[in-house]
């Protein structure tokens, strides 16, 4: 009777675990116990890997000795691909080291080098011996003939190793699925790049442009033929999504700021990189080290006025800028320089938790001048300001390299009436033609003075997107400073403000998702060194020893009967 009972539960349990598997596999769920939700895929996420139709491969360079900040980072990149591969089985990914073969080992280095990968040094202990190691934190996603990098570590110079390691898993699901997206989805969105206006040379862009080629169809769009067909003109940028005008240096005529205007009212989204001074560091750079900074027309101030932002023609001067290197003298025949904070090229971080400028590195401006936000019915969102410590410098003024030596810093009274100077500003909704109740240069059909719903990016630097040369004369990556070898957020403040206007999957929102990893705070543990190494070896050792007390006790008492 009993043994029968027995082989009823066994059975019952036998045909309870089938039931169980065949359930699993009609019913998917995987369960988060995290506070902050981090293996919770979006839905953007999710319907993204929904158009994953065939395999996807992820290789990721982060495989061998780390220490253990970079552990975490390997940590939460497998467990968040393998949340990917548990949604959809055609993503695959496999962790490497690249650099494990010692005989390919430099041919791999240069390799990823050239292909835009650029390692870092990490210092590894190994029994006490401090080696450093070569460190290439990315990942390639593939799919057939198409392949996109993937940036795992967030390169935030002013942060800690920890702070850096926060911030780049926080960023982790938006950066691979949006390489994913990239691969996976066909190109639609064009941008036209706004030509001769006196605009810089490709070259000087040339990083800029290529960023946006991998994720856009772009091509230069001439204003020339707007004196002899401004309705072809305007019906031909009609055709493209988004405008970006790049410091232009000839003043608009009125046809072409009526073309300008009414693709902004038929909803064409935009970005203005603009300079309203004519000052550059290349015009500093003589026996005198000094210029003339003076306003330029490019008769784009009541267009923005109207629109509801005004970009004066001043100079903004921040005591928070960014390091310059000049030559201070010569030592035999070598030139000795040192490093100056240069006030005129302010280092803009944000605290805003908006999706554009939400986690990036400073971005360096250079002769920026304030912007001022007007009063109307368009939404303004200041991304980008000074520190709280920059003044403006009116126009025309003479500018000088000397001023970075001989300058005093500034009074700490005056410092504490001081307010951020806003140097990027985004605007959306509806606007109102400039035009509106004046007399329009040319007629065209459909002609409207109030605008469909859109967006725009005004930025008070023509040079924000300006990239340097390589003693080849090849354009290096957006945003690095070969000069003090920095790496500042340029291109991603771009990159992230040309998705935001013409994100139509929700892709950017991902970077606002909240990601809470606790970090060690190393002075609270150097300051209660020895009461934490008692708790942790002690108190385990105290346990133990109590139990065994107590085991011993109760050992004796049952036999001692």
């Amino acid at each position: 009777m009993k043994s029968s009972k027995s082989l009823k539960a066994f059975l019952g349990l036998v045909l309870g675990l089938i039931a169980i598997n065949i359930a699993g596999n009609y019913v998917f769920h995987r369960f988060d116990l995290t506070a902050d939700k981090r293996y919770t895929l979006s839905e953007t996420t999710k319907n993204i890997l929904k158009n994953v139709e065939a395999p996807l491969f992820i290789e990721v360079y982060l495989e061998g000795n780390f220490p253990a900040e970079f552990r975490k980072l390997q940590t939460e990149t497998k467990q968040l691909l393998e949340e990917f591969q548990a949604y959809n089985g055609n993503v695959n990914f496999v962790f490497v080291n690249p650099l494990e073969n010692e005989k390919d080992m430099k041919q791999m280095a240069e390799q990823l080098f050239v292909n835009g990968m650029k390692p870092i040094n990490i210092t590894v202990n190994d029994k006490g011996k401090q080696t450093q190691e070569m460190v290439f934190p990315w990942a390639i996603a593939t799919s057939g003939e198409k392949q996109a990098k993937i940036q795992l570590l967030k390169s935030a110079f002013t942060a800690s190793t920890e702070e850096k390691i926060a911030a780049s898993v926080q960023h982790l699901e938006y950066a691979v699925s949006e390489a994913i997206n990239r691969i996976t989805t066909e190109k639609s969105k064009k941008i036209a790049i706004i030509k001769g206006i006196g605009e810089p040379n490709d070259l000087y862009i040339a990083d800029f442009l290529r960023s946006l080629r991998d994720h856009y169809y772009i091509a230069p769009f001439t204003l020339d033929s707007v004196a002899t067909n401004p309705q072809k003109t305007l019906k031909d940028l009609q055709q493209y999504d988004l405008a970006i005008i790049t410091k232009p240096t000839k003043p608009f005529d009125e046809n072409q700021i009526e073309v300008l205007d009414q693709f902004v009212m038929n909803g064409g989204k935009s970005i203005w990189m603009l300079d309203n001074v004519q000052a550059d560091m290349d015009s500093l750079y003589n026996k005198t080290g000094e210029m003339l900074a003076y306003p330029k027309d490019q008769s784009l101030v009541e267009l923005l006025f109207k629109y509801g932002v005004r970009v004066n023609p001043d100079l903004v001067k921040d005591e928070i800028g960014s390091p310059i290197k000049l030559a201070v003298g010569q030592e035999g025949s070598e030139t000795i320089y040192e490093t100056f904070n240069w006030k005129f090229a302010p280092s803009a971080l944000s605290s805003s938790n908006h999706p554009i400028v939400k986690n990036i590195e400073g971005v360096k401006f250079d002769f920026a001048n304030s912007i001022d936000t007007l009063k109307n019915n368009i939404k303004k969102t200041i991304l980008l300001s000074s520190s709280p410590y920059a003044t403006k410098i009116g126009t025309p003024s003479v500018v000088s390299l000397g001023q970075v030596v001989n300058e005093p810093p500034i009074d700490p009274q005056k410092a504490k009436t001081m307010q951020p100077i806003p140097l990027a500003v985004l605007l959306e909704g509806s606007f109102t033609s400039v035009y509106k109740n004046r007399v329009i240069p040319f007629k065209i059909d459909g002609y409207i003075t109030e605008g469909k719903p859109t967006k725009m990016i005004v930025i008070s630097d023509g040079d924000i997107n300006r990239n340097q040369l390589d003693q080849n004369q090849q354009p290096l990556e957006l945003g690095y400073d070969k000069w003090t070898n920095m790496l500042y957020g340029n291109k991603e403040f771009l990159m992230n403000s040309v998705n935001y206007l013409l994100d139509d999957n929700g892709l950017i929102n991902l970077r606002t998702k909240e990601v809470k990893l606790p970090l060690l705070d190393k002075e609270k543990v150097y300051a209660d060194y020895n009461k934490i190494r008692t708790i942790v070896v002690g108190l385990p050792l105290l346990v133990l020893a109590i139990f065994g007390l107590i085991f011993t006790y109760l050992r004796k008492k049952k036999y001692a009967k």
